[in-house]
């Protein structure tokens, strides 16, 4: 039998959730006859799967060793060097280096954005993996291993949940900045395709007609320098829609492949240059609309902005 005292950070998921989270060889299945059968408990009395965890709830379970063994809390990398452009106590905004990985797909250690941000809280004394049963510190929206910028973290479940809904509900206004080959035209416009995703290779594709796959990616640009010999253009980006690679597609389908970018397009000439990668950094964030959001409200109307691309250097 093992008891656990919810905290904080448990409180406002679901049991199940919760559970899953706690005891990696505790399986779905599993957990609902144990529920069924009385042997997992809240605050000593029956419960369900859907219960919403309360902090300082007392989770009693009965199950063989084997089963509740926990997850080991996520060893943290030494390295903990991140660009902080804002924080609080709820939240983290990081300007993240190109070529840098924002999460692994996998649990094992290593160097990725979400490392150093642990490692960071860690060493601040802000967050301990011991004294977690099943948060840490997470990201709110992600960017391309090669693409700079910003990065929004929450150090809470709270801050987690209602930055999640923020992002969804479109309350943060992001803005990218881009060198692409030549000059657009018009200036300004939206470019609106259908793309869809092929797993192998991770490449996305444009469509010509709906398929079962495809989705609606629109983009929305305005040109705000050129270059002296007109060989490229800066271009402010705002996404309608997200989908992956939809700057670096949707350019390069209109016959304005980024700067760099070797996926997309043939970038032999962009790396004699010293641009081994896309030209694209998530610029500035500006929160709009979250004024009624319980804890984060106080974001309403801030803006963050990364510090300069190199690639501006080229007007």
């Amino acid at each position: 039998m093992k008891e656990i005292v919810a905290g904080k950070n448990d409180a406002g998921q679901r049991l199940d959730k919760f559970l899953s989270k706690k005891f990696k060889n505790l399986p779905f299945s599993m957990m609902y006859k144990l529920i069924r059968k009385k042997d997992i408990t809240v605050n000593r009395s029956r419960t369900k799967e859907n219960y919403i965890v309360c902090e300082n709830d007392l989770i009693r379970i009965f199950a063989p060793d084997d089963v509740l063994d926990e997850k080991s809390p996520k060893r943290s990398v030494a390295k903990a060097d991140i660009n902080v452009v804002y924080e609080d106590e709820n939240i983290i905004i990081v300007d993240k280096e190109s070529g840098l990985l924002v999460h692994s797909d996998n649990n094992e250690d290593g160097d990725t954005l979400i490392d150093r941000i642990t490692a960071y809280l860690i060493n601040k004394g802000e967050f301990s993996p011991e004294s977690e049963n099943s948060f840490s510190p997470a990201l709110c929206n992600r960017i391309d291993r090669n693409t700079e910028g910003l990065v929004i973290a929450a150090k809470n479940a709270q801050a987690l949940r209602e930055m999640n809904d923020i992002i969804k509900e479109r309350l943060v206004k992001k803005i990218y900045l881009a060198a692409i080959h030549g000059v657009i035209t018009p200036k300004s416009g939206e470019i609106k395709l259908l793309l869809e995703k092929e797993a192998e290779g991770n490449i996305v594709k444009v469509k010509n007609r709906q398929t079962k796959n495809a989705k609606t990616a629109v983009t929305a640009y305005k040109t705000v320098a050129v270059s002296a010999n007109k060989s490229f253009s800066l271009v402010e980006i705002e996404l309608i829609t997200g989908r992956t690679h939809q700057i670096r597609v949707s350019f390069a389908h209109v016959g304005h492949p980024l700067l760099g970018d070797g996926k997309y397009a043939v970038n032999k000439k962009d790396r004699e240059m010293g641009y081994k990668s896309q030209a694209l950094c998530a610029y500035s964030l500006t929160f709009k609309g979250c004024k009624k959001s319980a804890l984060l409200g106080y974001l309403e109307g801030m803006t963050v902005t990364a510090k300069k691309p190199r690639f501006l250097s080229l007007f």
